[in-house]
């Protein structure tokens, strides 16, 4: 079994990319964040064509998230983030394939920091923390993973110091991260990789692809449920460099089999 996530910026101006990427990589479930389309404008066909059917929450402009599943049947179990009911934003959809959890996520940027989309975000950790949490308490094979914009430690940043004052690295979005980690959520990546320099990340602006100067923002946690059937992950970071491509790379992992 193999789960990926994928922040596409904009999931119609990079469908080529993305559709080559499918075909490459085969994954069997597929994460998407920033799709930019509205419901009606997403490309269900020929995703369709491709082998995928998807579940989609879209959004004019910004945000958006789907999942794409392969050779599995999904249920919607929600389409937003409980705890605020005036919460328009789409940043949050999950599904059950394969018996397992699978929550899909766009967390907001936070930046400029300080600030009110700061405040925002915070909240909105809080209310995905409370989520999590809920999924661990019903011990259930459960994954967490999308673009979270958290950069978790001074190893997942190129320069690390530039980031001091950034809504990305801030004590308290850190402070979530090693929260999840210690109520039993595995980084999948680190799990794999623990020292390694990985990155998901590369600006458009001053080359930075091409100097691997990068962030890791895309992330992959498996419930203590689900965690022993951790059998690899990687990121595809050569896809990053494919014309017309996100600034993101997809991220990956494979499961063993139950």
């Amino acid at each position: 079994m193999k789960i990926a996530t994928y922040n596409v910026n904009g999931i119609n101006g990079r469908l080529a990319v993305l559709l080559k990427w499918l075909k490459e990589a085969k994954p069997d479930i597929v994460c998407l964040q920033e799709l930019k389309a509205q419901q009606h404008n997403f490309p269900e066909a020929e995703l369709a064509k491709a082998g995928y059917q998807a579940l989609w929450k879209g959004e004019k402009s910004w945000n958006g998230v789907a999942i794409l599943s392969k050779g599995h049947e999904m249920t919607e179990v929600q389409r937003s983030l409980p705890g605020d009911a005036d919460d328009d934003q789409s940043r949050y959809l999950e599904a059950i394939i394969d018996q397992m959890v699978i929550c899909c996520f766009y967390v907001p940027n936070g930046n400029p920091y300080p600030g009110p989309k700061y405040d925002y975000k915070i909240e909105w950790l809080k209310r995905l923390k409370k989520r999590a949490q809920e999924l661990i308490k019903m011990d259930l094979p459960a994954v967490l993973t999308g673009d979270f914009n958290i950069i978790p430690e001074e190893t997942d940043a190129y320069k690390p110091e530039k980031w001091k004052e950034n809504a990305l690295f801030t004590d308290d979005v850190r402070k979530v991260f090693r929260q999840l980690a210690a109520k039993g959520w595995t980084d999948s990546l680190r799990k794999i990789y623990p020292e390694e320099t990985l990155y998901t990340y590369w600006d458009y602006l001053y080359h930075s692809y091409d100097r691997n100067a990068g962030l890791r923002l895309d992330h992959i946690l498996l419930s203590p449920y689900l965690a022993p059937r951790l059998k690899n992950a990687g990121v595809d970071k050569e896809v990053r460099g494919w014309e017309k491509s996100s600034d993101h790379a997809p991220v990956w992992i494979e499961l063993k089999k139950k």
